[in-house]
């Protein structure tokens, strides 16, 4: 399997272990680092996917290393804390993180957390590298290079409504609700709310439906939420 590699940055051994046999479990590469200096370290060599980072940590803590990281990379970073509070969540994100799971956690909800972040920022495995141009009719969404067609005809795409249009259809005839929508196109703590799903879908509608008031490809289902067709 041609998995994510995911950096952990935890300086309590037990949790550190604990995260790294669950990723492997599930086939991600693993690189480990004790402390904030360590990790700053193996960056300089090592290229992973995605940072798990510890917040209270001795020495350097996880936002003051979130800050030096985000001056040379955007590389994605998923906070974890002890911290509930939502200060600390907004200090996360402002430092530069992408998203915050607060301990304990269930490890099934970190890797759904882990496996959004990377689905938002362009990741695929190898089998969905298989799917790099996606095709119902005469829609046709090219993957690779974020462009959408339409009768042969390209139709510009901002970028939420792309990442939109891609989840959709990558999940075909899957039941989203708005609220799972916002969570993996926007993210857990975005400023915003549901009628920023359905406005976004309104424009794709009138974007790549013959008649945007009967849908053909991106449909209402009444009481819970929206799917794309594909049969």
């Amino acid at each position: 399997m041609n998995a994510a590699t995911i950096m952990i940055v935890e300086d309590d051994e037990g949790i550190r272990e604990l995260m790294r046999l669950f990723l492997l479990k599930k086939g991600y590469g693993v690189i480990q680092a004790e402390d904030g200096f360590q990790a700053l370290a193996l960056l300089e060599k090592e290229k992973p996917n995605l940072i798990l980072l510890d917040v209270e940590m001795p020495g350097m803590d996880g936002l003051e290393v979130c800050r030096r990281i985000r001056l040379k990379t955007t590389l994605p970073i998923l906070f974890v804390s002890y911290r509930k509070e939502l200060v600390y969540k907004i200090q996360g994100l402002e430092a530069g993180g992408d998203d915050y799971i607060t301990k304990p956690f269930d490890f099934n909800e970190l890797e759904a957390r882990i496996r959004a972040i990377l689905r938002r920022n362009g990741w695929r495995n190898s089998a969905e590298d298989q799917l790099t141009i996606l095709k119902y009719k005469d829609l046709h969404i090219h993957v690779d290079s974020r462009e959408l067609y339409l009768e042969g005809t390209p139709v510009k795409l901002y970028h939420k409504e792309f990442q939109l249009l891609l989840l959709l259809a990558q999940t075909p005839n899957r039941v989203w609700t708005a609220e799972q929508l916002y969570d993996q196109v926007w993210g857990y703590y975005s400023e915003g709310d549901v009628q920023t799903v359905k406005v976004h879908i309104s424009k794709l509608r009138r974007k790549i439906e013959k008649d945007p008031a009967n849908p053909e490809f991106i449909q209402t289902v009444r009481g819970f939420g929206y799917k794309f067709i594909w049969e």
